[in-house]
């Protein structure tokens, strides 16, 4: 239908009287949201409670259709004017309180959509009642009609439906009827063609209509993909000096759904996140829809326990002590935060005077460590070359022995190491790096170890997997991200440190107007001065609720679960060895591996035979997107002398299971059989 439903949808009992056919509509709730804008509404709201429509079958029917609201007719006792007398062959009658009034009623039925076709439609449209003019109800409640031969007088009636709801709403208005910065006379504007969270339902109908949250197909497309030019032909990105209709926001809305990833399907493995569940979902959306700010208790309290006690949740998983942490916009901001309470527990002066009297500060991480490391590096002002690659073994874990010698060589060259970034699981391969023994270096060397969890980190949950973590209670901070291998919605990071106390005074600005010390409150749950942002979202709310919804065992399983799968697709690609080869034995649920067509197969491997296999991954991952079966990721790793391979990944949700993986490889080989 061309508008979407009113908020608050009149409830209907229709019955039919056996003798003469004639239905009858009782209107049971009327929205009450304006009760609070003009006195007379209330009066308004009372009259219209309990109204009896008498439709005489003769003059008109009530059937399915496309739904209608007219105005309830008659002699309202605030209004200025009457309503328009009905011709008699017309006349409905309206029982209130005994008495009649003539008028030509429509309504909507919550059970099933009624239309009300009239003998006059054109007439009850031009004719349409005059109210008083402050009327009002929240929420603008008429919906699109569909009168009888009514196709262009219709707009008379919504430009009078539009100016009787105009005039008023529940929230404070301005002189010139702007109400929230909309001067279209919508109290928290959806638009003409519907109420006030009409828009919000349309996205929860879509999301559970497209099963976004509670399980896709496996049968429909990952995505519908289309190049940059075609598909900016399908959208309309422009944006106009008026706002669009309800109806055109509701295609827009079912639009950008069609067209994207469907991160949520069972055969999304393409990056080092999938899909999200309803409780995840839940999370997020409340805490836009509170729309607040996580650094003071007193605009957000229960968000700011909530991030106290995660934390506290947290630290004691980790096996420390004590500790201190917080939420940061995603997994690189959380790692240059380890970064920056290295160098200040070192060097505390530079947070005043600079690092310009300073030698050269040089932090060492794995060669397949993350980018946001030399990212970092560049940002605070150490230069990209001050972040030292060490060299790794076949699995892709940081030799400790290469870090020593890293480290003496830095020293050698005059420049001052202060940390060690370690990774739980690296982006390509998902390698953990031993904490343990890198733990011993960095304290014989009196260095920081910071450890990038934020792939890998999520295996703290499980007691079969967490010892690939094994010496994390010897490090001085960490990052994860929940919203990788875990699930919670995107974004979800948090940065963890055993050094109580650091992250306010390496990151402490004293903003007077927001940390005052003279509150009257605890001021300790202020914490916003220790992060390095002033607006930060509200991300801890959404862990939380996930764990406390799920609890931990759940959440166990399900790690477990992805472990599984990824070790099942491992033993396949091993079994299938003469189409597919393992790059390494995998250690998180990364499974690396290349598939040879038939083409290539019992050739000697000379270097021209490895160039043209590094061509295989990128040429199937095309056609499986341009299908839409599946989207696997794929990778060279040079320093490692390995040309293009996949790199399949395994995340909580949704479950993977051992008949995916076995998907994977039959539509891999499917894809690329005949290259």
């Amino acid at each position: 239908m061309a508008g979407g439903p009113a908020t608050h949808r009149p409830q209907c009992n229709t019955t039919s009287d056996t003798g003469n056919h004639q239905p009858t509509i009782t209107i049971r709730d009327v929205s009450t949201s304006a009760q609070r804008s003009i006195g007379f509404i209330n009066s308004l709201n009372n009259m219209l409670n309990n109204l009896a429509f008498n439709i005489p079958g003769s003059e008109g029917q009530a059937e399915r259709g496309s739904p209608i609201k007219s105005c309830p007719g008659g002699a309202f006792p605030h209004t200025s004017r009457p309503c328009k007398t009905v011709p008699t062959p017309h006349k409905h009658q309206i029982n209130k309180d005994g008495g009649d009034a003539q008028g030509c009623p429509a309504t909507e039925c919550s059970a099933r959509v009624l239309s009300l076709r009239c003998a006059y439609p054109m007439w009850c449209v031009r004719n349409f009642c005059g109210l008083h003019p402050t009327m009002a109800t929240n929420g603008y409640h008429e919906i699109a009609a569909s009168f009888h031969q009514a196709d262009t007088s219709i707009h008379h009636l919504k430009a009078r439906v539009k100016e009787l709801n105009g005039h008023a709403a529940p929230q404070n208005s301005i002189a010139n009827g702007q109400v929230n910065g909309h001067s279209n006379g919508y109290s928290n504007g959806t638009g003409e063609d519907g109420g006030a969270g009409w828009l919000l339902r349309r996205v929860l109908d879509l999301v559970l209509k497209t099963k976004l949250v509670t399980g896709l197909d496996a049968s429909e497309k990952v995505v519908h993909f289309k190049h940059p030019h075609e598909l900016k032909d399908e959208l309309d990105l422009e944006v106009g000096e008026e706002g669009c209709s309800m109806e055109e926001a509701g295609r827009i809305l079912e639009t950008a759904v069609h067209y994207s990833v469907k991160t949520q399907h069972p055969h999304f493995y393409n990056q080092l996140y999938g899909g999200i569940d309803e409780v995840a979902l839940t999370g997020a959306w409340l805490t836009e829809a509170l729309n607040t700010n996580s650094y003071t208790f007193e605009v957000a309290p229960v968000f700011m326990l909530v991030e106290h006690r995660v934390i506290e949740h947290l630290v004691g998983l980790l096996g420390w002590s004590e500790g201190d942490g917080i939420f940061a916009p995603g997994g690189s901001i959380s790692n240059m935060y380890g970064m920056v309470l290295a160098r200040y527990r070192r060097h505390p002066n530079i947070k005043k005077t600079g690092i310009f009297d300073q030698k050269p500060l040089v932090v060492f991480t794995s060669d397949q460590g993350h980018y946001s490391i030399s990212k970092s590096a560049s940002w605070l002002g150490l230069g990209m070359d001050n972040a030292v690659a060490v060299a790794t073994d076949a699995q892709g874990r940081m030799l400790p022995a290469a870090l020593k010698e890293a480290v003496a060589k830095a020293r050698e060259e005059g420049k001052e190491p202060f940390m060690v970034n370690a990774t739980a699981g690296t982006t390509v391969l998902g390698a953990f790096d031993p904490l343990e023994e890198l733990a011993a270096v960095c304290e014989g060397e009196g260095l920081w170890l910071h450890v990038d969890a934020c792939w890998g980190g999520s295996v703290i949950l499980s007691r079969r997997y967490k010892h690939l973590m094994k010496g994390v209670d010897r490090v001085d901070s960490i990052s994860w991200n929940p919203h990788k291998m875990l699930g919670t919605s995107l974004q979800c990071s948090v940065f963890l440190t055993k050094h109580k106390d650091l992250l306010k005074k390496c990151n402490s600005a004293r903003a007077t107007y927001l940390f005052q010390q003279d509150k009257f409150y605890d001021v300790g749950y202020d914490t916003g001065d220790k992060s390095i942002q002033c607006g930060r979202k509200v991300d801890a709310f959404k862990l939380w609720v996930f764990m406390k919804v799920h609890g931990q065992s759940l959440l166990e399983a399900r790690v477990d679960a992805a472990f599984h799968a990824s070790r099942h697709l491992c033993t396949e690609v091993k079994r299938r060895g003469d189409r597919f080869r393992l790059v390494q034995e995998p250690e998180c649920t990364n499974v690396c591996f290349w598939f040879i067509p038939a083409s290539m197969r019992g050739k000697d491997e000379t270097p021209e035979w490895w160039v043209q296999l590094s061509k295989v991954a990128p040429s199937i991952k095309e056609r499986m997107v341009q299908q839409g079966t599946l989207m696997v990721g794929y990778s060279p790793i040079a320093v490692k002398k390995l040309v293009n391979f996949f790199r399949m990944v395994t995340t909580c949700t949704p479950t993977p299971t051992p008949a995916h993986m076995d998907f994977v490889l039959d539509e891999i080989e499917r894809l690329g059989e005949d290259l």
